[in-house]
């Protein structure tokens, strides 16, 4: 017979660890993208989790955690961003007091890609990566030289009282948009006459933008810092048309 191993008490206020679902496609008008947030209070280590059939971006939003992905620990702290490989293994450990809030976006994959740790400490720096627009920079986190079937993704910092120009949209790309800092506001419209949804913007907002919505953001005044994830072909909308990182014309598609 083994040996009796001590029980384990827990408190009420325990530190906890809880995935929250925000939206996904059978809750939104979007086809691939699925967006929650997991939250680590406490010092906590988390059960196995795995998403068949989809690859994920794990983006460090508050705090500092470490994720073993099939085997390997990946120390992420802010900013930072994990790709997780259709049908990989991972776990959080969280080993500070306090909380960590990591967002995770999904989507539907066939293939199996490498694993890919976008370090914000090092990306933030590497010019490659970065995007100069006027008021505006974009940070390129995980980019189409990355393995991947659907998903790129990053980060964008507005100056104070700016906006996008020129508005765009896509026909081959639906996004999220998710704000980590900052006040602002967003509009999301299929064209001019049909401006249905104006909403302002918070930290811990997101906002879905399914296929052919133009989507211009807003700064007010202070810093605005959103996530973008795109699922559908990859491409970033500068990097494939000049006249969006030019500030030409009055509005574009891709």
């Amino acid at each position: 017979m083994s040996e009796a191993k001590p029980a384990h008490f827990l408190s009420a206020d325990a530190g906890a660890f809880r995935y929250v679902e925000k939206t996904n496609p059978q809750t939104s008008n979007l086809d691939f993208l699925t967006y929650g947030v997991y939250e680590l209070d406490g010092p906590i280590a988390s059960g196995a989790i795995s998403h068949p059939g989809e690859e994920a971006l794990l983006f460090t939003w508050k705090g500092g955690v470490t994720v073993d992905l099939d085997g390997v620990d990946h120390i992420l702290e802010s900013y930072d961003v994990l790709y997780v490989p259709k049908g990989g293994v991972y776990r959080f450990r969280h080993d500070g007091e306090g909380e960590a809030r990591v967002i995770v976006c999904r989507a539907t994959a066939e293939n199996v890609h490498p694993a890919f740790h976008a370090k914000w400490a090092e990306m933030s720096k590497d010019e490659s990566r970065i995007r100069h627009l006027k008021g505006k920079d974009v940070f390129l986190m995980f980019d189409v030289s990355e393995g991947a079937d659907k998903l790129i993704a990053g980060y964008t910092i507005f100056e104070p009282k700016q906006r996008s120009w020129p508005p765009h949209n896509h026909t081959d790309q639906e996004e999220i948009y998710i704000f980590t800092q900052g006040k602002g506001a967003m509009s999301v419209y299929p064209d001019d006459e049909t401006k249905w949804f104006v909403n302002s913007v918070d930290e811990g907002d997101a906002v879905t933008i399914p296929i052919l919505n133009y989507h211009p953001v807003f700064s007010h005044e202070e810093e605005l810092h959103f996530i973008w994830c795109i699922a559908g072909e990859r491409y970033w909308v500068g990097d494939k048309n000049k006249d969006f990182m030019d500030g030409k014309g009055d509005k574009l598609t891709t």
